[in-house]
């Protein structure tokens, strides 16, 4: 019962990450600590294991993700790549954070970020994307419906953007799109389904080197990643096929209130285990 489970959690996971490029993690690591409770297969999961299984997922799903996104030829790798350059370093610093956190602190900052989450998914569209620089990289993309959007920043601003992104993909887990899709939307004016795209393959660059961290940490559960990967690589392909026909306004309502409910019942866990 619990493998099916599992497989059906990397499924909604991945389809999920994948439609608004938030790579699943924001959704797996809770579940896994939620389910912790119930489970008595998946008793006694700590942060660190929740954490680390989810990153190895993410390199799935973020792979599965981005080759049907380049067949859309919606990933701007060179972009992609120079964020890297931030979100690498920041990954295994955020590997480092995350070592001996305490359970009680770690459910309540999670529960505390990920309503901070939803709380950015809530305005990202009501707001503007600032005016781009005269200076740095200038990009253009045509959209869906023929019409050449421009786009662009500094590389050095990208670059620590995306180092924090990066950090707190190591530190919780959750592969960073939350927080990098919409400074990308919002900073560099980057083109809704561009900036998801790209930030999936950027999810899966950043999963890879936090991973293998983990991995030598011995933070992550391998009966667990094994139910998780097969939904995650087809649930990657779908989101990515469902974002190219559907708007997503619906899934992000519905997400929106996920987050809020998942994160105060994570809060009130670790308010209730001090």
């Amino acid at each position: 019962m619990e493998w099916i489970l599992l497989l059906l959690l990397g499924l909604a996971a991945a389809i999920l990450g994948s439609i608004m490029g938030l790579g699943g993690g924001i959704i797996i690591v809770p579940a896994l600590m939620i389910l912790s409770n119930y489970s008595e297969l998946l008793s006694g999961i700590t942060p660190q294991v929740a954490v680390g299984t989810s990153l190895l997922i993410m390199i799935f799903t973020g792979l599965s993700s981005t080759l049907a996104y380049l067949k859309q030829k919606k990933v701007d790798v060179k972009s992609g790549l120079i964020f890297f350059a931030g979100s690498g370093p920041g990954a295994l610093f955020g590997v480092w954070l995350n070592q001996d956190i305490n359970v009680d602190v770690f459910l309540i900052a999670f529960g505390a970020f990920i309503i901070f989450v939803s709380f950015v998914l809530m305005v990202r569209k009501h707001i503007k994307p600032l005016k781009r620089s005269s200076k740095g990289i200038k990009r253009s993309y045509v959209n869906e419906y023929g019409k050449t959007v421009h786009y662009g920043y500094h590389p050095a601003v990208g670059i620590t953007i995306a180092f924090f992104v990066g950090m707190f993909s190591g530190l919780f887990g959750i592969g960073g799109g939350s927080l990098m899709v919409p400074a990308m939307i919002l900073l560099f004016a980057f083109p809704p389904h561009l900036a998801v795209a790209t930030s999936m393959f950027l999810v899966f660059l950043s999963a890879l080197i936090s991973s293998v961290s983990h991995i030598s940490l011995g933070n992550v559960d391998w009966y667990y990643a094994m139910a998780l990967i097969p939904g995650a690589w087809i649930g990657g392909q779908l989101g990515a096929a469902i974002n190219r026909r559907l708007a997503s306004d619906t899934v992000v309502i519905l997400l929106r209130v996920f987050l809020i409910i998942v994160g105060i019942r994570l809060i009130y866990q670790g308010i209730m285990s001090l």
